[in-house]
């Protein structure tokens, strides 16, 4: 709220403020409200806008890059000391609305939630919310959207949001109509082929003529490898690709990690094979099912609910978003396979790994932390017979652990992949990682970006693209949405990829 202070017997006792932040042009469209609590003695109240270093000791619109409307007479004022006729008065009890379109750079007042009508046109960028006053008693109080407004801004946005998606769909395509045609094809099945899909890829270039630009048996093998990482079988999908594409992982050890350390968040999950017992239970890892019932144990002692102490608090990272955004998860039409149907489709060898774990050892990463070391000796000191070989699926996965922790303190990975080691370790600290603040990793979604990085670098070592033309025209396009937003083009608030993508 602000109030006039002074005598204000001419034009030069009369005061401005503005406000600390210039309009960002990215919003597309900007609008406040004032309210006239008091006219005071003679209502000499301007509001409006102005560039920073104006002088302030003036009303807004009486200097240069300054516009203001003002309420003794109506005007508009562009600056300049003489005004226009523009719309009413305005006085006590009155609310006053600025708006800056930034699509076409104009300024339009409004009052007690009419639109008044555009008041300005070609506006420079960067001014400032601005609001003057000149004679005592003048009370105004500002709205920047703390309170809902008066006038409906919504509805106007809504029209931008419309005019802007009608200029996308209205923009003339080339004239060589048929050869366009042509490119959208060719852009289809360069993606079909990119993830995978191998069947609707050959079915697309049977429909379109497009010719396939990889060999069905190499998108085949990649399809292989990628239905293994979707259903969690991590491990055997390095060893397929350790077979078909000898040295990929050996030149890129930052992929080669990135998979280890998913491959141990399915082993405590049950989803990897090293971590399945013999009769093959399904839907709970081996590992979470021992602690828990270790947990259960310790109940009677420590008077606990049967949850085990957590020694790791919540690392405060908010998981990953998945590599495609809001876009359905990828499943190359592949539901998480059974063990049986795996074998079949991709002919792996699904015989877990041998290990040489020794009793009574831990990751360097769980010494020191009371609760995980509990955990862990209890079930290495659990008999072959004690939760479907839980002693084995532990010493497996400490052996495991302990070698991809040396492999990290090798490579010394960035930042994104030691967060990734640290918070699948810190699985080992729950009695029921699924219901951990860390336990988001367990969720199949998170399986997708790890796929998806598999399937670049397979695509890479084969001299291919490692993004195919869709995704690459997706991201260019965000791109240039980026760049407008830093060039002050407003237009880019109102046009919506993910919403145009989704049409």
């Amino acid at each position: 709220m602000f109030e006039f202070e002074g005598h204000g017997k001419t034009h030069k006792d009369a005061a401005s403020v503005r406000a600390t932040h210039p309009i960002p042009a990215a919003c597309g469209l900007y609008y406040f409200e004032v309210r006239i609590v008091s006219k005071g003695r003679d209502g000499y109240m301007g509001i409006g806008l102005s560039a920073h270093g104006v002088n302030m000791n003036r009303l807004p619109g009486w200097d240069k890059h300054s516009y203001g409307y003002h309420g003794d007479d109506g005007h508009s004022f562009c600056s300049s000391g003489t005004g226009q006729p523009y719309g009413p008065t305005f006085t006590t009890g009155d609310v006053i609305g600025c708006g800056v379109n930034l699509v076409d750079n104009t300024c339009f007042y409004t009052k007690n939630g009419h639109h008044l009508g555009i008041a300005f046109r070609g506006l420079p960028p960067n001014l400032y919310p601005t609001v003057g006053l000149q004679t005592p008693g003048e009370v105004v109080d500002a709205n920047f959207g703390q309170q809902p407004f008066v006038f409906d801004i919504e509805d106007m946005l809504r029209e931008l949001r419309a005019r802007t998606r009608l200029a996308i769909d209205e923009f003339p395509l080339p004239d060589e109509q048929g050869q366009w045609q042509q490119v959208l094809h060719r852009m289809v099945s360069s993606y079909l082929v990119h993830h995978g899909y191998c069947s609707t890829a050959q079915a697309f270039s049977r429909a379109t003529g497009q010719p396939i630009d990889e060999d069905i048996a190499s998108i085949k093998n990649r399809q292989r490898i990628s239905k293994l990482v979707l259903a969690g079988r991590v491990g055997e999908a390095v060893e397929v690709a350790r077979r078909l594409y000898p040295g990929l992982l050996e030149r890129d050890t930052e992929l080669l990690l990135l998979l280890k350390c998913r491959q141990f968040v399915e082993m405590v999950n049950g989803s990897d094979s090293q971590s399945l017992c013999e009769e093959g239970a399904e839907g709970e890892g081996v590992v979470g099912a021992a602690v828990a019932g270790v947990a259960e144990g310790a109940e009677g002692a420590d008077g606990s609910n049967g949850v085990a102490t957590s020694v790791i608090s919540h690392t405060g990272r908010a998981p990953p978003l998945p590599a495609n955004g809001d876009l359905a998860p990828h499943t190359n039409g592949v539901s998480e396979s059974t063990d049986t149907d795996l074998r079949h489709n991709c002919d792996v060898d699904m015989t877990p790994a041998a290990n040489g774990a020794h009793e009574g050892e831990e990751l360097p990463l769980v010494k020191g932390m009371p609760g995980v070391t509990a955990c862990v000796s209890a079930l290495l000191a659990a008999g072959p017979e004690d939760g479907c070989g839980a002693r084995a699926s532990v010493e497996r996965m400490l052996a495991f652990g302990r070698d991809l922790y040396a492999m990290s303190q090798d490579l010394k990975p960035d930042h994104y992949l030691k967060s990734m080691l640290e918070d699948a370790f810190s699985l080992l600290a729950y009695s029921n990682p699924w219901d951990s603040p860390n336990g988001w990793q367990l969720e199949p979604v998170w399986r997708e970006p790890v796929c998806e990085a598999f399937n670049a670098a397979i695509l890479e070592w084969q001299g291919m693209q490692s993004v195919s033309p869709v995704e690459a025209c997706v991201a260019h396009a965000g791109e240039l949405l980026r760049r407008m937003a830093r060039a002050s083009l407003g237009a880019c608030a109102f046009a919506d990829l993910p919403a145009l993508l989704r049409r």
